[in-house]
């Protein structure tokens, strides 16, 4: 007799509430073991691959690519017992306590972090091939709850149809008949009706195109418009003749210790962000309501475009790496980055962050400071433009520097200084050595 166990979206990452299924990597009939990579999932930081909590053959996959799922919510459900002897229950585990996906004496459903939210009882039809079961306990779509009708019946759909009703406004129990289970179909008939009434959008056709807003990019949305609104920004500019620089630039590619590493403006300017942070130590402080919290480690953001959307992923303790080691570190960052595999960890809790608009031609611009941190650098493309040297007129690298800052935690004067350091470190980098 077969064995399902629904399995819940887990909590991958701190305060995760929902992600998208982006590809499955096994359909109805695969068999998998324990650990198998099974699905990946985009949450509102990166892209995750799930392993799989059972060992045995996939029955049933109650969500689609492209949706979106709440954490809690089933979106799998494995027979780990395809050609085992009949339970007393269908979901008896014989091993006590409670496993991955399954239901607690409280009411929570064990997951791969912590636990998913409680669920509602709920009558289930039963399945081909298989007895009737009523009496067994089974996970359910959280949201909307299942609630009885008169006659016992409850609304039976899955996960996908219940969202899609809660979008349309749609009642499930106006659909409900007892035993039979709410299509996709059934739902958009009965909205149809509503649409009908409803004031008509207005559209260009293939004149247009609507993407809903998900993932990374809502995510990066809330923390752009939260920082914008909660802190007091303040951005000034400096523009910096990078000349010395960049042939200290071409001298290191030579150089046996840097052979093979990408050594990037972008190495440069986060080298002498470290450096003039040990001057002016507020820029990797950050506001904390009643107090300011300095921090005694730089997590170094660096602001990465990728397919799905902005993401900044951090180098952890850049203050502790060499010149070598940060190229190597923020190479292998961007590269994964822009391959969705950063993962939820290489995310958080970042410090200070750096923003590259020079890679797209860009001379400057107004960062907004990421949450949680309380400045931000904007290196600008480096010109050919022309320069007053010892009072002639000579063509020179010229690059332009633009730093936000929360005003609440850094003053204009503590501001100033550090953008002023880093510029004088790419002016001449040689000055390091006073530091």
């Amino acid at each position: 007799m077969p064995d399902f166990k629904h399995f819940p979206l887990p909590d991958v990452g701190e305060g995760l509430v929902e992600a998208e299924i982006l590809t499955w990597h096994v359909q109805v009939g695969s068999k998998v073991k324990v650990n198998d990579i099974f699905v990946e999932i985009e949450t509102s930081k990166a892209a995750v691959e799930l392993p799989a909590p059972y060992e045995g053959v996939v029955a049933e996959l109650l969500a689609q690519p492209g949706e979106t799922v709440a954490v809690g919510t089933p979106f799998i459900v494995f027979d780990v017992d395809p050609d085992g002897a009949p339970k007393s229950t269908p979901d008896a585990s014989g091993g006590g306590g409670t496993k991955i996906g399954e239901e607690s004496a409280d009411g929570r459903i064990q997951s791969l972090v912590g636990y998913g939210p409680k669920t509602g009882a709920a009558k289930r039809r039963a399945r081909k091939g298989s007895a009737p079961a009523p009496a067994a306990p089974v996970v359910v779509e959280p949201e909307p709850e299942p609630v009885a009708l008169p006659g016992g019946y409850v609304p039976l759909a899955k996960p996908p149809v219940r969202k899609l009703a809660k979008d349309l406004g749609v009642d499930l129990r106006a659909l409900a008949v007892a035993g039979q289970v709410i299509t996709r179909d059934d739902v958009e008939r009965a909205a149809a009706p509503a649409a009908a009434q409803a004031p008509a959008v207005v559209s260009s056709g293939e004149r247009e195109r609507r993407v809903p807003v998900r993932g990374v990019r809502k995510a990066t949305a809330k923390a752009m418009v939260d920082s914008a609104f909660t802190a007091p920004h303040v951005t000034e500019f400096m523009t910096v003749d990078v000349t010395p620089m960049m042939e200290l630039r071409a001298k290191l590619k030579n150089h046996p210790q840097f052979r093979g590493v990408k050594l990037t403006p972008l190495v440069f300017a986060a080298k002498a962000v470290l450096l003039a942070m040990k001057r002016t130590p507020d820029i990797n402080a950050v506001w904390a309501g009643d107090e300011i919290v300095y921090k005694s480690y730089v997590h170094l953001g660096i602001a990465a475009a990728t397919p799905r959307g902005l993401v900044v992923p951090k180098v952890h303790d850049a203050d502790q790496l060499s010149m070598r080691e940060l190229a190597e570190a923020l190479e292998a960052l961007t590269v994964k980055a822009r391959d969705g595999k950063t993962t939820p960890a290489e995310m958080a809790n970042g410090t200070f962050t750096i923003t590259n608009i020079g890679v797209f031609g860009v001379d400057t611009g107004t960062p907004i400071i990421n949450p949680g941190e309380s400045a931000i650098l904007a290196l600008g493309t480096i010109r050919d433009m022309p320069w007053v040297v010892d009072g002639q007129v000579v063509p020179r690298k010229i690059c332009q520097l633009s730093l936000s800052f929360d005003h609440r935690v850094i003053d204009g004067q503590q501001g100033s200084e550090f953008l002023a350091d880093v510029g004088a470190l790419l002016a001449d980098p040689s000055i390091a050595i006073t530091y």
